[in-house]
């Protein structure tokens, strides 16, 4: 356990930082912070999972991808969660793919730190398996809301959960990038994004996003963010997304 000399650990990962001190200060050594660029794979369908990543800033996308290329995201990871869930749960690969979106840093664990530690923590066992709850809510949330909600909700819903996990008001982001997220063709993602510009929720242009009006956005979005949200709370706390 740390000594009352030891330096306080304050990791931004709200996982990490919902830990008891005396299990953080077990694990902080192993952890090796890692800087992440734009699309870069984190876990490739159906191949070893090496480590679990605890994103600090920015996030991944996890993505579903199909026979034929193409993919759909199922879920956003950033402060609130980890990134490789597979290996809690008792797998060695993943069926999706983890693609850094935004880049930032993460905090990596190698694969077999990451079981020791499970076995020597039961407190991380129980927070991690319930942020697995809590990610299953969204990933669930997400198809519904991909298959029953208008575009321009979907957008709205996206963008704040972007939003929540940038740390800022502007984040990088592409049409290309929105539509692959939203599983729609480029047309309808620029119609639908030009519409929240004109409204003053939104400017964007350069590869970036920035979010002017978060209030409108709320009330643009269908309830499928709110749902997510709620679900973090009730069994996260202080550690939601």
């Amino acid at each position: 356990m740390a000594d009352s000399q030891s330096p306080v650990l304050t990791p931004r990962n709200r996982l990490l930082a919902a830990l008891p001190a005396e299990d953080l200060a077990r694990l902080w050594p192993q952890l090796e912070s890692v800087e992440t660029e734009q699309r870069r794979i984190l876990l490739a369908p159906d191949q070893p999972i090496t480590a679990v990543y605890f994103p600090e800033t920015g996030w991944s996308s996890m993505l579903a991808v199909l026979a034929d290329g193409r993919s759909a995201e199922v879920g956003l990871i950033g402060s609130e969660g980890m990134v490789g869930l597979p290996l809690l749960l008792g797998s060695d690969s993943s069926a999706v793919e983890a693609m850094i979106q935004a880049p930032g840093t993460m905090l990596r664990l190698g694969a077999g730190a990451f079981r020791q530690a499970l076995e020597q923590s039961s407190t991380l066992r129980t927070l991690l398996l319930r942020y697995a709850l809590a990610f299953q809510q969204q990933v669930t949330q997400t198809a519904a809301c991909n298959g029953h909600h208008a575009l321009d909700q979907r957008l709205a819903r996206w963008l704040l959960m972007a939003h929540d996990r940038a740390g800022d008001d502007e984040f990088p982001m592409t049409q290309e990038f929105l539509a692959m997220m939203l599983c729609v063709h480029r047309p309808g993602v620029t119609v639908a994004a030009r519409l929240f510009q004109q409204a003053g929720l939104i400017r964007y242009g350069q590869g970036h996003i920035t979010v002017t009006d978060r209030a409108g956005l709320e009330a643009a979005a269908c309830e499928c963010y709110g749902a997510v949200r709620r679900q973090f709370e009730q069994l996260l706390g202080s550690a939601r997304g």
